[in-house]
């Protein structure tokens, strides 16, 4: 595969096992106890500019496999190959650009704002931690990121509980554009909010797409959020990827049987179908 064809992102055969109950026994012994695997042996790639979304019902194991990826949780097997290096590797400042590099976007802004912080102040303040180009001019930094989110420069004054649940994911999203991310983990990023702010915010992160060129991981239980947004699409269950491909093809001709009741389960998930396909 050339350099310009390398994924972003490829990841080979992650485990990840929770320990349930670990004995007095078990542990004189060294045995592990009873454990529940919760992602099994996954592989998949993100390619540069790509949205790949992740899907699957509660327990599937989406959300633990994307925060392995950033080793919010330790991945147990597998690799994790970012940019060429094997984020497992990864100590200390290495982690941190890693982190950097991947950012996540969690389902609750509150997970990633400080309230008592005003919204500029806290997108400066990752910037420069981060040293990012620009940052040392603070205003006109905070109204670039700001700007890039569609939110107004005045914003940059308002601290995240006056603002509305639309506009502190917005500002969430700012705060991790702020370090210059690669690659953008969206972890039911829309989930809690009305549909037509979801659609507003969908938008918005396929304009980020288009704009900086990023790569995106789209982490969804709603699949008519998966089918607005992502290029393909991976279905979980049961911690595996039973089945990924374009979100066209998946959606309009899924071959498991665990996709075909996905979908029927939820009203209209489907994308448009590519010219001359199937309706």
């Amino acid at each position: 595969m050339s350099p310009d064809t390398a994924p972003i992102l490829s990841v080979s055969e992650v485990v990840k096992r929770f320990v349930l109950r670990r004995t007095l026994g078990d542990r004189l012994a060294r045995r592990p106890g009873l454990t529940q695997t919760a992602v099994d042996h996954v592989s998949f790639e993100l390619a540069h500019g790509e949205i790949l979304g992740l899907a699957g019902g509660s327990g599937s194991g989406k959300t633990t496999l994307a925060r392995m990826l950033i080793r919010l949780v330790e991945p147990d097997e597998g690799r994790i190959i970012f940019r060429g290096s094997d984020v497992r590797d990864a100590g200390g400042r290495g982690l941190r650009e890693v982190r950097r590099q991947m950012q996540m976007v969690f389902q609750d802004p509150y997970s990633s704002l400080n309230p008592r912080m005003r919204v500029g102040a806290a997108i400066l303040e990752a910037g420069r931690v981060h040293h990012q180009p620009g940052a040392e001019n603070g205003t006109s930094f905070v109204e670039r990121i700001l700007d890039l989110v569609r939110l107004p420069a005045s914003a940059a004054q308002r601290r995240p509980q006056e603002l509305s649940g639309g506009q502190r994911q917005r500002v969430a999203i700012a705060r991790a554009l702020a370090v210059g991310p690669e690659v953008l983990i969206a972890d039911e990023a829309v989930s809690a909010l009305d549909v037509s702010i979801q659609t507003q915010l969908l938008n918005l992160f396929l304009d980020l797409r288009d704009e900086l060129g990023l790569s995106i991981i789209f982490v969804a239980h709603q699949l008519s959020v998966i089918a607005e947004v992502a290029d393909r699409v991976a279905i979980m269950h049961e911690g595996r990827i039973v089945e990924i491909g374009s979100t066209v093809d998946v959606f309009h001709h899924p071959t498991h049987d665990y996709t075909r009741a996905l979908l029927a389960a939820h009203p209209h998930p489907r994308p448009p179908a590519p010219t001359g396909g199937v309706a």
